[in-house]
């Protein structure tokens, strides 16, 4: 999995059988430059996004056969590099899945999205089916930090939906104002004040469509930042991120208190976002009553949970099991989801 942070491609490896175990994670962390294209994929030519696709691909078969090593692996699955998701009508994630099978001649699963947008869904999230699958059902919702935020409510009826930006923004800020990929346990929100009128003008009508919903990059972009934050960002950049963190923590909240319809006494946390402190200590205060947890309690490393969902979910592709959620999606019908390269 290669997420909206694109820092770099998580590796999972599980065991699935009733039940789904753990055995492995690692992040192999991009080239500098292969980030920079990836982060300006949408500005790119045909012919140099194509050469994307094919780099990506290989950067993945590489991380993927060190990754396995001496081992045996059944499937792989691949989610891709989102360079383009346009919620019900259009998505496009790029890395090229036919290296991956080359490289280590495993049977490989991709391109996951389409076959929800073709019946009628958005075509995320699909990590809900993963959390429903670990967690089952309770008075609990999971919340992925990563670049994107996004929940799930493990109720008989499954609902999630992202919530709005994770880490994207803060990490967008900590580039252009410090030179630094992201801010490490929120030292830098932590000196910051939050600036209540940059809070105002960081409103967006998306907190306030129901859902099924999804959203990414696309929409809260570097442009969505410094159309917003630009001047602040270059006079008090600590400022800056404080406020981006506290938009994060409270948009989550705001979402979960709005839109659930069920009361929550556990949100389980996972993603990069997990291991900002600033944050997460502001999520005990948006998520009152509920207690956010981290994943690890679980036995699930922070970063581990998307490659994992999507490694059960190229699981479900071999069984021909349809692993949309469709309360989730709003899709039409459940449906097998992933391209199969034997």
């Amino acid at each position: 999995m290669s997420g909206t942070s694109a820092d770099g491609v998580s590796v999972a490896a599980v065991d699935v059988k009733k039940s789904l175990r753990m055995l492995a994670y690692r992040t192999f962390p991009y080239p500098k430059r292969l980030r920079e294209r990836v982060l300006g994929a949408k500005d790119l030519r045909t012919p140099e996004l194509s050469e994307l696709n094919a780099d990506l691909g290989k950067f993945f078969a590489a991380s993927a056969k060190t990754f396995i090593g001496r081992g045996r692996v059944d499937v792989i699955g691949s989610h891709g590099q989102t360079v383009w998701h346009e919620p019900g009508r259009h998505t496009l994630q790029l890395g090229e899945a036919a290296h991956i099978a080359e490289a280590t001649g495993v049977t490989t699963v991709s391109d996951f999205r389409p076959a929800d947008i073709a019946a009628g869904g958005q075509g995320a999230p699909l990590v809900p089916y993963f959390d429903r699958f670990v967690f089952g059902v309770r008075e609990a919702a999971t919340l992925n930090l990563g670049g994107i935020a996004n929940v799930t409510v493990l109720s008989k009826q499954p609902q999630g939906f992202d919530t709005g930006p994770g880490n994207c923004l803060i990490d967008e800020a900590m580039r252009l104002a410090f030179g630094r990929p992201f801010d490490r346990g929120g030292s830098t929100a932590a000196r910051g004040k939050v600036d209540r009128a940059l809070l105002q003008r960081l409103d967006h009508p998306y907190f306030r469509k129901p859902p099924p919903k999804s959203t990414g990059r696309e929409r809260f972009s570097r442009e969505f930042l410094l159309d917003r934050c630009g001047a602040a960002l270059r006079r008090r950049p600590a400022d800056v991120v404080a406020t981006l963190t506290f938009f994060t923590a409270r948009t989550v909240g705001d979402a979960i208190s709005r839109f659930v319809r069920r009361p929550i006494q556990e949100v389980i946390v996972s993603g990069g976002g997990m291991l900002n402190r600033t944050l997460m200590r502001q999520l005990e205060w948006t998520l009152w009553p509920a207690v956010p947890r981290p994943i690890t309690v679980y036995g699930f490393h922070p970063l581990a949970k998307e490659p994992a969902a999507f490694a059960l979910l190229a699981v479900e592709a071999l069984r021909r099991r349809p692993a949309n959620l469709p309360s989730v999606t709003g899709a039409r019908r459940a449906v097998v989801l992933g391209k199969i390269i034997p």
